[in-house]
Parts: structure tokens; sequence; C-alpha cells
């Protein structure tokens, strides 16, 4: 496969957008194209808006889905009304797409063939489980993994249905392994289904699920769509990699600082792309990300429903000129721990570490100085109490607390010579706000300001203010 010409593109299409996806058909996916303009294409789709959310859990809210009720079900069958409610959806969004009635028809009936054997297969489990002998935590990656297949298999073979009722010879590709007894690894599961696909002759849909033996979701959980994408481009010798998103990758948030205001970004590289995904503004999962710029695949972000637009090109260029292009922020918790025996002492922060990689809490940014360190986290409330009795039974004469906070941050490929710093704080104080903290390291591509969580939105108003209008105004009247 990798002798492959580079003359195709992968592109994926994520949730919110698949929602959508008989918009897409007349734009995105058709458009103007026929015959052979119609290919080399291949297109990799998550899950409809809320299905992932059903059959895992929700992913803001934590509320149970198809996995979480089965894992918390004790010798009840609570998890078959969650998996119920999930094939009800399934076939709603279906509904909404699909045109003709012979294509719901045989979607629905995909949907109840792949739900009635998750569900026999988690009766079957639930059954085996119950005597001692086996132990039902040691499956549960399995059991999620089956899960989330249900979605991408399900959008994938809803839209095949849709474009070829128009005329396109879409193809679907089942990257879930359902009912397949090979144990084989990511890039064997993706080489083995396109073998025999012709991107120049066929249009493939391809599932965002990719069962394989390394697991994705052990490492990835909900980003493994990104990964099979990635992985993807890589195997195929793609020309670009394409993300439609239902948005642009813009300087701000426009409906925080207005949509006048915001500038598409247009170009910029995988380490702006790495410290927005370390901001919960996830471009593209850093792991996917590096397997594309290992591979010499660049990435585009674009609008899905403006498709005429070039979006954001992600490559490996360095910036032409400093400038911040990007403003972004983040709900955290400052978890502090203050010991006056600390200075001097080796081990304090490998230990604090280690607690909180056990309790599986993302760090996001630290400092600290003689007797204190503060780690800035994203974690739940309840998590983090955990966190800080484990830390106290540690170390019993140590101060920890925490508290919570806010992240706004300036990111740029280049911010030399712009005094982001020393601005950002004064604008801030003009706007009558206050910083709890600030940091800027030595690469200048990224400044953090720490602030309480109810100024969050204002101050990132005000930074995208003083950091990207006012130069863009100053390079406008230049020119």
């Amino acid at each position: 496969m990798s002798d492959t010409p580079k003359h195709h593109t992968v592109e994926k299409i994520g949730g919110t957008s698949m929602s959508r996806v008989h918009e897409l058909r007349e734009t995105l996916l058709i458009g103007g194209r026929t015959g052979a303009d119609l290919y080399n294409r291949i297109i990799v789709v998550s899950a409809f808006g809320g299905i992932t959310d059903l059959l895992l859990e929700h992913k803001k809210s934590g509320e149970a889905g198809v996995y979480a009720a089965f894992a918390s079900a004790e010798g009840d069958h609570g998890w078959h009304e969650a998996l119920d409610r999930a094939e009800t959806a399934m076939v709603k969004a279906h509904e909404a797409v699909l045109d003709h009635a012979g294509d719901i028809e045989r979607a629905t009936a995909f949907v109840s063939d792949r739900v009635l054997g998750a569900r026999n297969c988690l009766i079957d489990l639930q059954r085996l489980c119950s005597y001692g002998h086996f132990r039902l935590a040691e499956h549960m990656l399995q059991i999620r993994e089956l899960l989330s297949g249900l979605g991408e298999a399900h959008s994938a073979f809803v839209t095949s249905l849709m474009l070829q009722r128009a005329g396109v010879n879409a193809r679907f590709v089942d990257l879930s392994g359902w009912r397949d007894e090979g144990d084989v690894s990511l890039d064997e599961r993706i080489e083995g289904a396109m073998k025999d696909v012709d991107p120049a002759a066929e249009m493939p849909i391809v599932t965002g699920y990719a069962q394989c033996a390394e697991g994705l979701m052990r490492e990835f959980d909900r980003g493994y769509s990104e990964v099979t994408f990635s992985r993807l481009a890589a195997l195929t010798g793609a020309r670009e990699a394409i993300i439609h998103k239902e948005f642009h990758l813009s300087s701000a948030d426009p409906k925080l600082v207005g949509a006048d205001a915001v500038r598409k970004l247009g170009r910029t590289n995988y380490d702006v792309a790495d410290q927005l995904s370390n901001l919960g503004m996830e471009a593209i999962h850093p792991k996917a990300a590096k397997t594309l710029r290992q591979s010499g695949v660049p990435l585009r972000v674009t609008n899905a429903f403006e498709p005429d637009d070039p979006g954001t090109l992600i490559d490996d260029q360095p910036a032409e000129s400093p400038a911040v292009e990007i403003v972004t922020g983040l709900d955290l918790f400052a978890l502090e721990v203050f010991e006056q025996d600390m200075v001097g002492v080796k081990g304090y922060d490998a230990t604090i570490i280690a607690i909180l990689t056990r309790h599986d809490v993302r760090i996001v940014s630290k400092v600290s100085n003689a007797n204190t360190i503060t780690h800035y986290v994203d974690s739940s409330l309840k998590v983090l109490r955990r966190v800080e009795k484990d830390l106290m039974a540690k170390y019993p004469s140590a101060v920890v607390t925490s508290r919570a906070i806010s992240m706004v941050a300036a990111v740029g490929r280049d911010l030399n010579t712009l005094s982001v710093l020393s601005r950002g704080l004064n604008a801030l104080a003009d706007n009558g706000l206050e910083a709890i903290g600030a940091t800027q390291g030595p690469r200048q591509v990224d400044v953090q300001f720490i602030v309480e969580r109810e100024v969050m939105k204002p101050a990132i108003k005000a930074l995208h203010a003083a950091l990207i209008e006012s130069d863009q105004s100053a390079i406008d009247k230049a020119a």
C-alpha cells in the first residue's frame, strides 16, 4: 500500500457534522463533482452526534451509557434499557439523513443485527462471570471497544447507502472487526480491509473505530477515530489528511469575541496543534499528529459546511513572522502542596506525579518554588479529593489544597519579540481583570495566564483584542 501514488486524500468527518451528513452530500461529498472527480477520497466517519455518549457514557456530564450501566450492574439488567435507548437513537439518526424508504429499512435492519449481537455477547459474558473463576473487570476494555464500534459501523453503513442512492460508487469499509476471529494489528486491519479498494474508482466510507490487537481505547479512549484516520493516511500514502469540523480553526471562539473579530488561522504547525490539545481544544490527537508528521502527510482542518474554503493547513513549517495565533481557555484545578521542609529535599514532585498518574489525572501545567509545588490539572472534584487524601497520607505535615481556576493561553508558532507576557498582563489590568499567575516557557510558543473561573471569558476577549486584533490592525495599516 505504501507504493500507492499520492493522488488521494484521507478525510475525516466528526460526529456533530455527521448528524448533518445529508447536507454534506450536496456540498462536501458530491457538490459539483461528476465522474472521476468524485473519487480519490477516502472518508473516515465518526458515529452520529450523541451516539457514542449513549453507548459508553456522556463525554461531559458522565451520565451512564450502555458501557457504564453494564460496568456497574450487579446482576440487574439496567444496561438493557440503556442499549434500547442507544438503538432507538441510532434509528432516529439515520431516519433524519436517509430519504429512501428502502435505505431506511436496510439501515434499521443493520442496527438491529448489530445491537442484537452486542446484547447476546454481554448476556453471555455476564452469565460467564457469575462463576468465580472469571472476572468481568478483565473484559471491560473489550466491551468498551465492542460497544464503541457499533456507532462508527452504523454511520459508515448509512453514509455509503446515502451516497450509493445518489449515484456514487461508495463502499462500506468496516474496520470494527465484527464477528472477526482474527487478532490483527492496526496496520494489518487497515491493509486487509483496503487491499482490494481502488480509491480512484470508488469512495471508501471507513469506520473511525478499528479493532486491533493493540486495543485503541487502551491508550486513546475516545480519540481512537483520529488515530485510525492518521494511520490510514500514512499507510495509503495520502497526498493530504483533512479533518472536516463544524467550524473553522480560528483565533478564538467567535461566540466570545465576536465573529467579526476572530481570524481563521489559515496556516499553523504541529507544535501549535499540540499546545491546543493540551488546552482541551483538540485540532487532532497528539499521537495522530505524530503519525502524520513522521509520514510527511500534511494536515488540513476545514469547516465541513464551507467546502470551498481551504481551511487551515498544519505542517512542520515555521512562521514567517512572530504572531499570536490563538487565544483559548480551559477550566482547571490548582492542586497545591506546601511543605516547609521541602526545600533541598528530592522526591516530592515525583511522588505527587505518581499519585496523579495512579488516579488518571491529566497535568496541564505546573509551577514550583522552594517549598510549594502547584499542578494545574484537568480533573473532576471527586477524583481530586482522592488525590488530596493520598497526598496527605504520604506527607502528613504538608498543607494540601486545591481551588477551581481557569487557564487562558496565548499560542503561536513564534512569540519572540512580542512581549506577550507583559502585554497580556497589561491588557487584563486595563479591563479590570487580575491574573493569579502567569507563565512563559523559553520555547516562545505559549504564554499561560491563571485567572479566577468567573473571569475566563472576559480574559480571553481582552487578550484577543490586545494580542491579535491590535496586531492585525497594525499590519493592515502598514500594508
